[in-house]
């Protein structure tokens, strides 16, 4: 049995050689660590391993069981379809940041300490960070920094929760947290805050619609599938069952849907997606049954393909095109119909359709609301269902491979064709994965973590989904001429710390820097003075005093013009004639002088001191 090797490991410590191999060697070895990592994941036993005594506690770096291998399981051949998408980058940054960000997940998935777990997700949303930068351009440059300001805020969070929790309980073994009301509860909801902020649960959720579609083509898809899924995995292991999770997942998974009907950027679309199907798997940690768990674990996996899937065949439309606007994309059907034909196999994943893995995760959620007799619950998570495949299976493919204009866009008059093979060799696999979990459930249902016997293709579930997709793409159709791009922006959470940050920006250039330079300005202003004053000190002296004599006599006499008039007759004529000069021999004397007064006061120093 392979015990000592540390899945995360194979991904940071390969991505330091990255950048010594080139041409074929690099790309063979850069695929070659992912299936390394899968090979180490199947032949791992469970239990906790790779500790390391710290001081009077132990961090554990390896702590097995079903959890943690079906995540481990899920990252690892992600990894690997979206490392073949990206083997044509030839920027080793990029390879390095993306390995790094799967590595460091892992590290998360796999921490049986808080400590641990705080480290892999800091260096998780640092070497992120770097996917959105690489893209080089100003939007992705700033929307980088929002991304990691906000991280940051819930690394603090989320340390400030450890310490805490260290300090009431003197333990940092990573398990479930105590939930209720009370001060007694504070370290739970720092960590909470920490998890749900990479969970993107509304409020704390614009970071991921404002950085992702700004990310480079094959960083974007990294970024679908790794941070929101790992917070799902710290919620299933620390918050099971916290009742406030229902009705933030079911929020999000509105909310989403709704912004992506609005957007009319391909990636911003997909962007909320993310938000709202990961809102189903925040409801399932709420409701908490077994099932509900088993649910958003399943949701969790099979999310991370579809979005992967979606996020490709987006950014070959971005790679071949240079666009993402629907208003400047139609007709791209005739160029790239194998893209199209792969994209639409993640859209019918995501819309839940009978035979795509979408259904068979999603409708396991959906059930156990309906089975914890949560009605309301239930409507909104079948709601969200409309507006995705509305927006994802309906808007999005229509807008972008079929849609007509009345002018011919800017994209077709280039030559716009399907894009690499190894783009495409990484789609197929994608959506091949998609159909398979979709037809043989089994596969994935044996790795779950709790046993539940769940059939999904019993002729409710069918016929209901069946029903609920086919009335939405009839009303699409009626209504399919009046569907079109606009060129809008649309407003979401992130513009209040958008404006904070712009009046932040604003202090820090305006008062702040007037404020400094006024302090650089006094040693200069003091170096003028003594220049001015060495050029007639005489005179200087004069002016001076009668500058003072002006100041204390106004007061008393303020008719009196005396001071004035000297005052300005001193100035206009300054600095004069030079000061009178003495002989040499005289300058001489004076040095002299000077000298052994300053002799007699260290001798006679020197003397009382001892």
């Amino acid at each position: 049995m392979i015990e000592w090797m540390h899945p995360g490991l194979i991904f940071i410590l390969g991505a330091l050689l990255i950048p010594v191999l080139k041409g074929k060697w690099k790309k063979t070895y850069l695929l070659l660590l992912p299936i390394a990592a899968l090979i180490d994941l199947l032949y791992m036993s469970k239990g906790v391993f790779w500790r390391l005594p710290l001081l009077e506690y132990e961090l554990v770096f390896g702590r097995v069981d079903q959890l943690s291998l079906v995540f481990g399981y899920v990252f690892v051949i992600a990894a690997f379809c979206m490392t073949l998408y990206a083997l044509h980058v030839k920027e080793d940054g990029q390879h390095v940041s993306a390995f790094l960000y799967v590595g460091s997940t892992l590290g998360v998935v796999f921490a049986g300490d808080l400590f641990t777990l705080y480290l892999f997700w800091e260096v998780m949303a640092f070497s992120s960070l770097f996917l959105i930068w690489y893209r080089k351009t100003k939007a992705s440059s700033e929307a980088g920094f929002r991304y990691i300001l906000v991280h940051i805020f819930g690394g603090i969070c989320l340390l400030a929760g450890i310490i805490l929790h260290l300090q009431s309980t003197g333990s940092i073994v990573f398990d479930s947290f105590n939930w209720g009301t009370g001060w007694g509860y504070l370290s739970s909801y720092f960590i909470f805050v920490g998890f749900i902020i990479n969970a993107a649960v509304p409020p704390l959720h614009a970071w991921l619609s404002d950085a992702y579609p700004e990310a480079t083509v094959t960083g974007a898809v990294f970024l679908t599938a790794f941070t929101t899924k790992s917070a799902i995995y710290v919620l299933i292991r620390g918050f099971p069952g916290v009742e406030i999770l229902i009705w933030m997942g079911a929020i999000m998974a509105v909310y989403g849907v709704i912004y992506a009907v609005l957007e009319n950027d391909i990636r911003r679309v997909l962007a909320y997606h993310i938000i709202s199907q990961v809102g189903y798997m925040v409801a399932g940690v709420g409701i908490g049954t077994w099932m509900a768990l088993n649910g958003s674990t399943a949701h969790a996996f099979c999310h991370i393909f579809y979005k992967a899937l979606l996020f490709m065949g987006a950014g070959v439309v971005i790679e071949m095109t240079g666009r993402s606007k629907f208003t400047e994309l139609s007709g791209l059907y005739k160029y790239m119909p194998l893209t199209f034909w792969l994209y639409m196999i993640g859209a019918f994943s995501i819309s839940g359709f009978p035979l795509f893995n979408g259904f068979v995760s999603k409708t396991m959620v959906v059930e156990s609301a309906a089975l914890s007799h949560l009605p309301i619950i239930w409507l909104m998570l079948e709601g969200a269902s409309i507006g995705t495949f509305l927006s994802i299976g309906l808007k999005v493919p229509y807008l972008t491979w079929f849609g007509k204009k009345e002018k011919e866009p800017v994209v077709e008059a280039k030559a716009v064709k399907e894009p690499p093979k190894n783009m495409l060799a990484a789609m197929g696999i994608t959506a091949f994965l998609c159909v398979f979990i979709g037809m043989y459930p089994q596969a994935l249902y044996r790795m779950l973590p709790y046993a539940v016997d769940y059939a999904p293709y019993t002729a409710s579930h069918v016929i209901g989904m069946s029903q609920l997709l086919l009335f939405t793409f009839v009303a699409f159709w009626l209504l399919r001429r009046m569907l079109h791009g606009t060129p809008t922006i649309t407003l979401d959470t992130d513009w209040f710390y958008r404006i904070a940050g712009k009046k932040f920006i604003w202090f820090c250039e305006k008062p702040l820097l007037d404020f400094a330079n006024s302090i650089d300005k006094v040693p200069k202003d003091i170096a003028n003075s003594f220049v001015w004053f060495s050029r007639n000190p005489t005179a200087a002296s004069r002016i001076m005093v009668l500058t003072i004599g002006a100041v204390v006599v106004r007061p008393f006499d303020p008719t009196s013009t005396r001071y004035e008039r000297d005052l300005e007759e001193l100035r206009r004529l300054y600095p004069g004639e030079s000061v009178h000069r003495v002989a040499i021999g005289t300058g001489v004397l004076l040095v002299l002088m000077f000298f052994t007064l300053y002799l007699l006061i260290y001798l006679t120093h020197g003397i009382l001191w001892v």
